[in-house]
């Protein structure tokens, strides 16, 4: 998938005829009451990111969130603002090529019937139509995390790009939210969601490990008022040291440059680079944010074996 461009018109069509505004609560964007099939990662062999006439140099940038609990005001956030901000800077800062973007929808495998959905790689509006058809469950189980683990399994093993596969280079994978994640999946998880069949758990570790045979990994975490924040994001820390990031609750409006500076910096900018090209309000209120993100030159978007 991936056919077509990115349209500032598009957009403005979809924001009027869905309400894709602030104002609206988030059951007026989010209003399907169970997740379609095409989207349940159980009936998923793979997702293609191809290039094509017009995406000669297709690259595949995956951003996954977390839909628990209260989580909505980060879906409501993305479909309204941020995934459209999104790939226009992508588009007009050009950090990579031709982006390809999946929106996932991550729960809890330990509790919620639909524990990650995803969409189609798509290069045009409809990244933003598929994202609002997504089912916001709204689970997860008190149980002490989430399953952010889900996308890197799934970005390792079910999904196929012409980048990693014709150039050698790796797509994006961003996953958000406030909370811990599960240590691991286990063999009956990886079943019971994906339909696989392996004989062992995988540890978190192990998730990463693979995904990034793929794609630079990151985690954006969102900070609350919470006093387990803290502990939270310096539990992603030692788990993905230099790929993960903090960004307060407040000013989840910038979620958008966040994800469009760390891209840059991934791609070899430095930091000031990755953020001159953004709203500058937004652009001072996440320099912390970067200051978590490595910038050393290991960070290539090369991939190495």
């Amino acid at each position: 998938m991936g056919l077509g461009s990115y349209r500032a018109s598009d957009w403005t069509r979809l924001r009027s005829s869905k309400g894709l505004t602030q104002v609206n609560r988030v059951e007026k964007v989010f209003t399907v009451s169970s997740a379609a099939g095409k989207y349940d990662v159980r009936n998923i062999r793979v997702r293609e990111s191809r290039d094509s006439d017009d995406s000669p140099r297709s690259t595949p940038v995956i951003i996954g969130f977390d839909v628990t609990a209260s989580m909505g005001y980060l879906a409501k956030e993305l479909a309204v603002n941020a995934i459209n901000k999104t790939v226009t800077d992508l588009c007009r800062n050009k950090p990579i090529t031709n982006p390809h973007v999946m929106c996932a929808a991550i729960g809890d495998c330990k509790s919620d019937k639909s524990p990650l959905q995803v969409t189609q790689f798509e290069a045009d509006i409809r990244i933003i139509e598929q994202l609002t058809s997504l089912y916001l469950e709204g689970g997860g189980g008190g149980n002490g995390g989430e399953s952010y683990n889900l996308l890197w399994y799934f970005a390792a093993f079910h999904t196929s790009a012409d980048c990693f596969e014709k150039r050698n280079e790796k797509g994006f994978l961003f996953t958000i939210g406030d909370d811990d994640c599960h240590a691991q999946l286990t063999a009956a998880e990886i079943n019971r969601v994906f339909g696989d069949c392996v004989k062992y758990p995988l540890s978190n570790e192990e998730l990463i490990r693979e995904a990034q045979r793929k794609y630079n990994v990151f985690h954006i975490h969102i900070e609350t008022d919470s006093p387990y924040s803290a502990a939270t994001f310096a539990g992603w820390q030692k788990l993905m040291p230099g790929n993960a990031a903090i960004i307060n609750k407040k000013d989840i409006g910038c979620i958008s440059e966040l994800i469009t500076a760390i891209i840059g910096v991934a791609s070899g900018k430095s930091a000031n680079e990755a953020l001159k090209g953004l709203d500058q309000s937004a652009a001072e209120k996440i320099s912390r944010s970067m200051a978590f993100i490595n910038t050393k030159p290991n960070n290539s978007n090369t991939i190495s074996f």
